[in-house]
Order: C-alpha cells, then sequence, then structure tokens
C-alpha cells in the first residue's frame, strides 16, 4: 500500500524539466579511472561535461523576465556564468613552495562554491589548494539520480594524487564538509587498509555527514519504481525550482541513498578499527557542528565518531544556539543536555571548544574549552564578536560561508542583476514569493565564521610546525 501511494504521488507531482530528466554523458565515473588516470584527464572531461550541460540543458530553457530566477536560462540573474568565475568548476590554487597541501571536498548537491572564503585563506597561507567538483555535482540536478558514492570517492583519489605530485613530500591535509566530510574519512580508512595513499596529515570535518536516518535506505525501492514509465518523478524526494546558481534545490531520492550507504559503511569501519585496537593511527580530526543541525545528528557525530578515535588528538569546535534570544518556553528542542554532557563528562577522548553566550542576558560570544579526559573547563574566552539581531542559531549549511558571501551573506551585492539568497528580512502574504518561505529562514552565512577560519588555521599551521 505505501509503495502505491509513493506511485500516485510520483504521477501527480510537479513538473520535471530538462535539468530532472538529461542525462550528462561526459560525467566521470568509476568505470573511468583506466581512461581517466590524472587530475587533468579529470579538468578536460569536467569541460567537456559543461559543454554538454549547455547543449541539453540550457539550450532548451527559455529566456527573458519570465525566467529570471531559473538556473538555466542564459544571462538569468541565476545563471552562474553571470558571476565569474563558475565555481561550479573544479578550481586549484597552486603555491611556488607550498607548506602543504589541501582538498576540500563540497557536500551533496553542494559545488565547489562551498570553499570560496576557505579555498582563499588556503591559498593565502601557503597551501596549495585543489577544490574538487564531485561527480553528480554542479551541472543539472539529474547528476544525482546516478552518481554512486564510490564514483566520489574514485574522484577524490585522483585529486589527492594530484596534490601529492606537487607538494614535494609535504603532507596532504583533506576538508570536507557535509558529504564531503564522509569521503574524507573514507579516503583515510582506505589509506590506512594500505588501499590508496598517502595517509592524510590530518582532516577537517565541516559539519560532518556521520550518520542519516535509517529510513533512506528505503528510497531504493522508490528509485527503482521510478523507471516504470510514467513514474519518473519517484526519483525525486523534492523538487523545487532551480534558482541557486551553486547548489541544486531539487533533490534526487539517490543522493540520500548513496550518503546513507556512504555513512553507514564508514560508521562499520570506523568501529571495527576501535574494536579491534587498531584506530591508533588515524589521523587528527578538527570537526565544526552547529548543535542544531537538520541533517546530522549530534549522538552520530561523537558515538560513531569522535569517541572511536585515539585519545588526546582530536578536537570539536562547537556553535550554541543563541540563547539571550531564545528562552525555554519557545525552544523546542534544546541541545543544552547535550553541551552539557560535553563539558561535564571527563571520559570523553577529544577537546571541545564551546562557542556560546558570556550569559543567557548577553548576545555577546565567548569560547569555553575543555581538554581531552577531563571536566575542567578553562576560563572563558572573550571572541569580541556577537549574536547579530534576529538570529537564533546557525544551520547545517551555514558554517562555511562568511558575511559578506556576495550569494548567502547578511547583505545584498550593490548590483540587482545577480541572485541574492542571504539574509532578508521579508514579510507579508505567503504564496507571493517564488522563492519558498522555509528556504529563506534557514539562515545560510555564518556569522562566527572567523572563528572557524582561524581555528582551522592555527590547526594547520600548528601541525606543519611539528613536521
Amino acid at each position: 500500500m505505501g509503495l502505491l501511494l509513493a506511485s500516485l504521488q510520483g504521477c501527480s507531482g510537479p513538473d520535471l524539466k530538462p535539468w530532472h530528466t538529461e542525462r550528462l554523458t561526459a560525467e566521470f565515473d568509476a568505470g573511468m579511472t583506466e581512461e581517466i588516470r590524472t587530475f587533468d584527464d579529470y579538468l578536460q572531461l569536467e569541460d567537456r561535461l559543461f559543454v554538454e550541460l549547455k547543449e541539453k540543458v540550457y539550450a532548451h530553457t527559455g529566456t527573458g523576465p519570465e525566467y529570471a530566477l531559473v538556473r538555466y536560462s542564459a544571462g538569468s540573474a541565476a545563471d552562474p556564468l553571470v558571476r565569474q568565475p563558475n565555481w561550479n568548476h573544479s578550481f586549484e590554487i597552486p603555491n611556488d613552495n607550498p607548506v602543504g597541501g589541501v582538498l576540500l571536498l563540497h557536500g551533496m548537491s553542494d559545488s565547489p562554491y562551498t570553499y570560496r572564503a576557505l579555498g582563499k585563506a588556503l591559498g593565502e597561507n601557503g597551501y596549495w589548494v585543489i577544490g574538487l567538483r564531485l561527480p553528480g555535482h554542479g551541472t543539472a540536478p539529474s547528476g544525482l539520480t546516478r552518481v554512486t558514492w564510490q564514483d566520489m570517492a574514485a574522484a577524490v583519489q585522483i585529486a589527492v594524487a594530484h596534490l601529492v605530485s606537487k607538494l614535494n613530500d609535504k603532507p596532504v591535509h583533506i576538508v570536507g564538509y557535509s558529504t564531503g566530510a564522509g569521503l574524507a574519512l573514507n579516503f583515510a580508512l582506505d589509506a590506512l587498509d594500505g588501499s590508496t595513499s598517502p595517509l592524510p596529515a590530518s582532516l577537517v570535518l565541516i559539519s560532518p555527514a556521520i550518520g542519516i536516518h535509517s529510513a533512506a535506505a528505503l528510497a531504493v525501492w522508490s528509485d527503482r519504481i521510478s523507471r516504470v514509465p510514467g513514474l519518473a518523478g519517484l526519483r525525486w524526494a523534492q523538487i523545487q525550482p532551480e534558482f541557486d546558481p551553486y547548489k541544486y534545490n531539487s533533490f534526487a531520492i539517490n543522493g540520500g541513498t548513496q550518503v546513507h550507504n556512504m555513512t553507514r559503511a564508514v560508521a562499520r569501519r570506523i568501529r571495527e578499527r576501535a574494536e579491534s585496537g587498531s584506530a591508533d593511527n588515524f589521523p587528527p580530526t578538527l570537526v565544526f557542528k552547529s548543535t542544531v543541525d537538520a541533517t546530522v545528528t549530534n549522538e552520530a557525530l561523537i558515538d560513531r565518531l569522535l569517541a572511536r578515535l585515539p585519545p588526546n588528538r582530536n578536537e570539536l569546535v562547537l556553535f550554541d544556539v543563541n540563547r539571550s534570544a531564545i528562552k525555554s518556553r519557545l525552544m523546542i528542542n534544546d541541545p543544552g543536555p547535550f553541551t552539557a554532557r560535553l563539558m561535564t563528562d571527563r571520559s570523553l577522548p577529544f577537546a571541545v571548544e564551546l562557542i556560546t553566550n558570556e550569559n543567557p542576558e548577553s548576545s555577546k560570544v565567548v569560547s569555553r574549552r575543555k581538554p581531552p579526559i577531563s571536566n575542567t573547563v578553562f576560563p572563558d574566552e572573550p571572541l569580541n564578536i556577537a549574536w547579530p539581531r534576529g538570529v537564533i542559531s546557525l544551520s547545517h549549511v551555514a558554517l562555511p560561508f562568511p558575511p559578506d558571501d556576495p550569494l548567502y551573506g547578511r547583505g545584498p551585492p550593490t548590483s540587482d542583476d545577480v541572485i541574492f539568497l542571504g539574509q532578508m528580512a521579508i514579510q507579508g502574504e505567503r504564496g507571493l514569493l517564488k522563492i519558498p518561505t522555509d528556504w529563506m529562514l534557514r539562515l545560510r552565512h555564518n556569522p562566527f565564521y572567523p572563528v572557524l577560519e582561524s581555528r582551522m588555521l592555527e590547526w594547520l599551521n600548528d601541525f606543519e610546525g611539528k613536521n
């Protein structure tokens, strides 16, 4: 009965557009590793992929005022080609004398734009940087209907090999956001198993996808039924207008299935290493997360990852909610018990830094630190920053983006010719806006981004100093 109802919903859903249905054949997959051996090969294939996108999607999408918010309408406010460079492509920041190399991995349905700011900061600090466009991403949402997490893992191996070739034995670090964090963990586990190399010097994980709801495993049946003529809509968990230049708004069920499969495989391998006592060589790991995250649970992060890694080598930087703006009567799910557990549990093998209000009546923010295997909390460190008015928490999608981000930031750009998707205070009647109101409610930049960037650079620079 459930599958029948799903089938009926698939028949009556929103109309599919070319960006939902067209298959781009120039996309990389794991079966191409004999043909696509180097990162240069990967980039050449990527160039052909974007030509194919123009031929199969852009060429069949109208232009004009009615298409002003359509990503695939040439010259529209949402067309990524209006902004240069096109951050949907992989990017590389070379360095004449690199102190190390950093591979940046974005999340599911995202693009290398995720690391526009962090990539620049890393390059300015002497690192050779690659922002990898993962297979299935940066083009059309249809790419997520067929991609596998093994395709993405194969692309990661190619990018790491390229970094190694440029570094003269300098260390490689991997920074992963959301699904990219799971891919970073997978690469480290493969290196420990001897199936790839080198072992990363360290990992930096931002809003890491460690575990998602088990219901995602059932999505594979909906995906299979969608191959029946007339039921193609069942491939989609969500179909929305594509107005974001660098992120898909429509989400294919296969994307969730691949994240589910990857996180289960990674969590199992970490558990097995921890239980066998063979996790000692796992790379030091720095994690950034918001206490409220609609995608990744706090418990999964602790119980499936940080609590199983070697002691005294890892750190969690946690962004609390704005306790001066949210009172208990208004809060549905208060993460307070979770943060209290972290700050009092002396058995935790990792350090904790909580970015939180100096007190419940103040919007000023402090850093509250606790070392591993201890319940001693150091005196608060003032950060000389405060919660912006009207912001009650961060979100899964906010952490990598600075407040001055021209797309997701706190203020619109000076030009009206490009779309702005950041912080807006708009009230009126429902049904008026073309952009869904729940989409606009979610914070998409990090008011405390300087903390994230500085902590990451301190982590990497301190590590380089030990080599």
